[in-house]
């Protein structure tokens, strides 16, 4: 029997009973144990894989908005076997998650890993903009230029703009990748502007509503999703502080600067600062005003304290990776900047893997 998987089964099990306040554990036990000795693994019931999808959330160390693990929705796709049925799961999640802009933190699960078949999207996020690299340089997102040469590979064909839309790559065990096109009325996007600044709508920029992570490892008990893509909805910051800021990624702290009059030739001007600070004010103002769910850095940093508080009163420690859960605007105003965690790694929780194109003929 493997007995490493026995021992990480029954942790899991225990915990859910516990947790559950559910009775003859040692029965269930017993029945993951004959499965285990009979076939190498074992099947979780669906309510333990409910509970371990939002337990993993629970643990998930880089994450600020856990205060809401326990709403999680949950769909159970682990009977699908073909890539067609794959993406319209998928079509379906980002339906119900995105919610006409009212979102809905959701995960989809799909048939764990045996041996070495698994089920996997290729894609970081279900939905990203395409990069492409030319003489003058990266248009669009430079952190998906490798994954656009790989979609072209698989014959796509972008439109050659700042935000197209990536298709879906799903492949199954050691069967050929096959690509998908996201309807363009399954994703929803927000054309960014200011409160105050005219000009910025000129600079014709927007963002999709929903980040749905798709290439993480969901483990649950010994048990590992590889195929899991799970949301939530953003933080300002991940928008305005750094994928829209980033000098590795679109680099618009200088354009915003400039269109803003700011002096530019000095640090000391701070206008790096200031940029930064109505790009998030964008954001923020462009997500509300369209009635996109979004939260800005300060009132993540008080939900994660209500977090930690409740996680006291159950006996538990809220684990955390300070250098991410700290937001990357005015970090030292909120109370994460000031306080200490363990970064430890309960389980269950969701870790990265390998991506799964760069085992692909064409890398």
């Amino acid at each position: 029997m493997n007995t490493e998987l026995y021992q990480e089964a029954e942790s899991f099990i225990r915990q859910f009973y516990q947790e559950k306040g559910l009775s003859d554990v040692e029965s269930r036990l017993n029945d993951v144990r004959a499965a285990i000795e009979d076939s190498g693994t074992y099947h979780h019931t669906y309510e333990e894989l409910v509970y371990g999808a939002k337990v993993a959330w629970r643990n998930s160390n880089r994450c600020i908005g856990r205060l809401f693990w326990e709403n999680l929705n949950v769909f159970d796709y682990r009977q699908l076997d073909e890539e067609e049925a794959i993406f319209q799961a998928l079509l379906k999640h980002i339906d119900f998650a995105t919610n006409g802009g009212r979102i809905r933190s959701t995960i989809s699960i799909f048939r764990p890993k045996l041996n070495e078949k698994e089920v996997r999207i290729w894609n970081h996020q279900l939905v990203r903009y395409a990069g492409y690299e030319t003489d003058d340089g990266v248009i669009g997102d430079p952190a998906s230029v490798e994954f656009t040469k790989m979609c072209e590979a698989l014959g796509w064909q972008g439109a050659g703009g700042s935000f197209d839309v990536l298709p879906l790559v799903i492949q199954i065990d050691d069967r050929a990748p096959k690509l998908f096109e996201i309807p363009s009325e399954k994703v929803l996007e927000v054309p960014l502007r200011h409160p105050e600044f005219d000009w910025f709508r000129d600079l014709e920029l927007k963002w999709y509503a929903v980040p749905f992570i798709s290439d993480m490892r969901l483990e649950i008990g010994g048990i590992e999703y590889t195929a899991a893509p799970f949301n939530g909805w953003y933080m300002g910051t991940e928008i305005g502080a750094r994928n829209l800021a980033d000098d590795f990624r679109y680099d618009l702290l200088p354009t915003v600067a400039k269109a803003m009059g700011l002096d530019t030739k000095r640090s000391a001007s701070l206008w790096k600062d200031r940029a930064l600070l109505e790009l998030n004010q964008a954001v923020l103002h462009s997500y509300r005003e369209d009635q996109v769910s979004i939260v800005d850095h300060h009132t993540a940093a008080e939900q994660f304290r209500l977090f930690e508080k409740k996680e006291n009163n159950q006996n538990r420690q809220a684990t955390g990776d300070w250098t991410w859960l700290i937001p990357p605007v005015s970090p030292a105003a909120t109370h994460v900047f000031h306080s200490s965690y363990e970064d430890r790694m309960d389980s269950p929780n969701y870790f990265y893997q390998n991506e799964a194109y760069k085992k692909c003929p064409f890398h």
